[in-house]
């Protein structure tokens, strides 16, 4: 039998931010269902009321004909609507049994039938093609086998609906494959799937049908694909063309800013050298597992050196932490930004300051005045979407935090910006304002490191690429001669070999 699911009227607002206005549109069973839009389109929001994280304003959501407005997240699990939240909500301390069946455990007088739990958890994953020992903690797991302990307990409590929020940004494209083979699986079940990517690739390759946001408003709903382009849906989302949204240029470089020779640490399997000068753009690829964000926090000192040395302008620098990186004008934008960037509950204005305030701060006292000024400052260069200064950072899309983040290094003396994964997770129109500004840190002089996943990426916007593999670098290539299919020949694997 096949569910359906509609959007019918939905209006949320929050102090400051309309979050939603009047959306509508239905998500049929069989299909699999992308939604789209930037980020602050909407679409978070959209799928907190849908697992009665939020409650709407006006408006209702209805499941098979039936209006359901939840009061709780655990009604909506009840109705049979589950959300795959891009960060899990999964407790790593506890094992795979109690994760998949956390608050309906099999019990008789207070004690837990572990030998009924257990054969029960082997059947849940038995259906999804898992095999992981029911005692395993979920810590322990990789993330890919994770979102599948994350699915069988939705489908435990009977999930009808399952909603997916960007669930590959983590995973390799063997995964990929796994992942997608499953939802394609829950899809020929009946189950409504409601997929939010930012991958377009992934819209064409998995999806049937897409509806687009933008602005808290419903754009339109593609009820096919099959005469959809991806131009087409972009410019519904951003509302402009995007003819090339890498738009790269090139531009003079100078002397050496960055120098690392030799290092060597946790995550490296031999000593790693390289350099970046002034104005260049220089790329790290590898596969997952191969050693980039390890290489970057080496660097950055965020993971102590066992050997190496690092020089900033021909200067010799001894980073045994991050606040010496910073000093020597080595700064980093992190892989995780919520996790390791932001801190999520303070303002946009706090974090732009969090490091630059000892510079308005010589005898320890906050001067507010400075703050606000260098705040607005970096805020308006940078085009940070905020309704205040004074907004939870948290509240705002991924684009605006990591514009935040940048905002807060250019407050520091920068002569070396690290990007682990810069554009993770955000939509295809703040990309380009932020390889906008990879583009004016590069000409200002500053030497810039990027790491991505996402090849294309840094074939469009670095002028030289360097590929690991396994934890060390095994390839070099300029700009004119990397293409994806020699930069993937020396990233993957050697048969017989590693």
């Amino acid at each position: 039998m096949s569910h359906t699911l509609r959007i019918d009227g939905v209006s949320k607002s929050f102090p400051g931010v309309r979050a939603l206005q009047d959306v509508s549109f239905d998500v049929l069973g069989g299909n699999i269902h992308a939604l789209l839009g930037e980020n602050g389109a909407g679409k978070s929001t959209l799928l907190k009321i849908l697992a009665g994280a939020y409650q709407p304003d006006s408006g209702h959501v209805s499941l098979d004909g039936q209006a359901c407005n939840f009061g709780s997240t655990s009604q909506a699990l009840a109705a049979g609507i589950a959300v795959i939240y891009q960060e899990l909500h999964l407790v790593p301390e506890m094992s795979v049994a109690e994760n998949i069946f956390i608050g309906r455990l099999p019990a008789t007088a207070g004690c837990v039938k572990r030998g009924r739990l257990f054969d029960a958890t082997r059947e849940a994953l038995a259906a999804l093609g898992e095999e992981i020992h029911p005692r395993t903690k979920v810590g322990s797991l990789p993330i890919a086998q994770q979102q599948m302990i994350e699915i069988a307990k939705a489908l435990g409590r009977g999930a009808k609906v399952l909603a997916f929020d960007e669930p590959t940004s983590s995973l390799s494209s063997r995964e990929v494959d796994r992942l997608f083979s499953i939802i394609r699986q829950l899809r020929d079940q009946g189950r409504v799937i409601l997929y939010v990517t930012h991958r377009m690739e992934e819209v064409f390759r998995l999806c049937e049908a897409a509806t687009v946001l933008r602005d808290g408003r419903h754009v339109c709903t593609f009820d096919s694909l099959k005469n959809v382009t991806t131009d087409e849906i972009v410019q519904r989302m951003v509302g402009r063309s995007i003819t090339n949204i890498y738009n790269y240029s090139s531009r003079p470089t100078g002397d050496t800013t960055l120098q690392v020779r030799d290092i060597f640490g946790p995550g490296l399997s031999e000593p790693a050298s390289l350099s970046v000068a002034k104005g260049e753009i220089l790329g790290i690829f590898g596969l997952v597992g191969a050693g980039r964000t390890e290489l970057l926090k080496l660097i950055y000192g965020g993971r102590r050196a066992k050997q190496g040395r690092v020089s900033v302008l021909g200067r010799e620098a001894r980073i045994r932490s991050p606040r010496d990186a910073i000093a020597a004008g080595i700064v980093l934008c992190p892989e995780d930004r919520k996790k390791e960037g932001i801190v999520p509950i303070r303002s946009v204005q706090e974090n732009i300051n969090l490091s630059c305030r000892r510079h308005f701060s010589p005898l320890g006292l906050i001067n507010s005045r400075r703050e606000r000024e260098n705040a607005r400052t970096f805020v308006g260069r940078l085009n940070v979407k905020t309704p205040s200064l004074n907004q939870p950072v948290m509240n705002l899309s991924g684009g605006n935090q990591q514009k935040v983040i940048l905002g807060r290094w250019l407050g520091e003396k920068v002569r070396v910006m690290l990007l682990d994964e810069p554009t993770r997770g955000i939509d295809v129109g703040a990309k380009s304002e932020i390889y906008s500004i990879i583009y004016n840190l590069a000409s200002s002089g500053i030497g810039v490191l990027v790491v991505s996943s996402e090849l294309p990426e840094l074939l469009g916007i670095c002028d030289r690429i360097l590929v690991m593999r396994q934890g060390r670098i095994v390839a070099e290539m300029p700009r004119a001669t990397a293409t994806s299919e020699n930069v993937l020949q020396a990233a993957l694997p050697v048969a017989g070999g590693e």
